[in-house]
């Protein structure tokens, strides 16, 4: 049997598509294994997937100051022996990274050990921990052709991201009726994602309207840990979660409109799942602004409207989400003409030429 190691965390947007790749890795006859971070997000999801897991110390690399920047370099390092140690005790045929900074170690330990590569870039321009990476890669899979030009070696294949097929199988009547909805109202529903970790300004723009917003729309707010609001509660209408896993795919098929951020691979599910959006990827002051080049390039294909976190006041949100409500059969037609190919089967091919 062919082995694979998948590796990447640290947010959901780096372990969500391993998860989508796992059923046809397994039905192309590899056995898999996970190698991410001693304590992050990545290590529950990965074991819910009965998915043998090993972690590894983690450090991230910034490019500010942080007294962290003088200790992480030698979690870094001590990563790249634990993941040393790992591969040659697994000795896989191939490596697969969704990068994240604990991809970084594992990737630089199977170039040591001449262990092939393929690491999926999922924004338009390659972030520090996948730049550090790409040293070590035999091929690297983007989301947007614009990334492969960006790419040097000739290594780079558009591929795409990998969509977990369980996305496809959501139920509406069983996503409104998870929230206490009336599945007989025809009020549509707005649902807001901030990220799996939650957005403290999405959060804080979609409750400054909720007022008005209730008057044309259910909501369906998935907040983020520690940001539920209590006085909220019992508002009619109005539903509010911190985190939502398997029930996610019902909330989806019940929405009729969303708001989210604009990491990749959040907008490419709803692409996939051709659900009119709206987009407010997060400002400069908060990233290196690989979200604002994600938006705008689906904003210029028709597939989203955007707007941007320094412009967003109440009666604006308000206004837009009324707006491209309105507009939803146009957003539906430009992401029905999109040419989506089947990413999962791309990349699988692409890791069995690796070997």
């Amino acid at each position: 049997m062919k082995k694979i190691v998948l590796t990447g965390g640290g947010t959901a947007g780096h372990v969500t598509p391993n998860i989508a790749l796992m059923p046809a890795l397994k039905e192309a006859g590899y056995e898999i294994t996970y190698i991410g971070s001693k304590k992050g997000m990545e290590k529950g999801l990965i074991e819910a997937t009965g998915t043998k897991y090993y972690g590894i110390s983690s450090g991230k690399l910034r490019r500010y100051f942080d007294w962290k920047n003088f200790s992480d370099p030698f979690r870094v390092m001590n990563g790249f022996f634990e993941a040393k140690r790992i591969l040659r005790k697994i000795k896989p045929d191939v490596i697969f990274s969704k990068g994240g900074f604990v991809s970084v170690p594992v990737v630089l330990a199977a170039k040591a050990l001449h262990i092939p590569t393929v690491i999926h870039e999922s924004d338009m321009t390659p972030g520090l921990a996948n730049r550090i990476a790409l040293r070590g890669a035999t091929t690297v899979c983007c989301n947007f052709p614009e990334t492969v030009e960006k790419i040097q070696g000739n290594r780079a294949i558009w591929t795409g991201t990998p969509i977990r097929q369980e996305l496809f199988s959501g139920d509406a009547n069983r996503g409104l009726s998870f929230c206490g909805f009336d599945s007989a109202n025809d009020k549509p529903v707005l649902l807001i994602i901030g990220g799996s970790q939650g957005s403290v300004f999405i959060n804080n723009a979609v409750r400054g309207s909720l007022d008005e917003l209730l008057k044309d729309f259910r909501i369906i707010h998935l907040c983020g840990k520690g940001n539920l609001d209590e006085s909220l509660k019992n508002r009619e209408g109005y539903a509010q979660y911190e985190f939502i896993s398997k029930e996610l795919p019902d909330l989806f098929a019940a929405a009729d409109i969303i708001i989210s951020r604009a990491g990749a691979n959040a907008i490419f599910e709803l692409l996939a799942l051709k659900k009119p959006n709206i987009l407010i990827p997060l400002g400069l002051n908060a990233s290196r602004g690989d979200q604002i080049l994600n938006a705008r390039s689906f904003e210029k294909q028709g597939f989203s409207k955007v707007l941007e976190e320094e412009s967003v006041t109440a009666e604006l949100l308000t206004d837009t989400v009324r707006k491209v409500y309105a507009d939803r059969d146009q957003y539906i037609l430009a992401m029905e003409a999109s040419p989506s190919g089947d990413s999962i089967a791309k990349i699988v091919n692409i890791l069995n030429e690796s070997i």
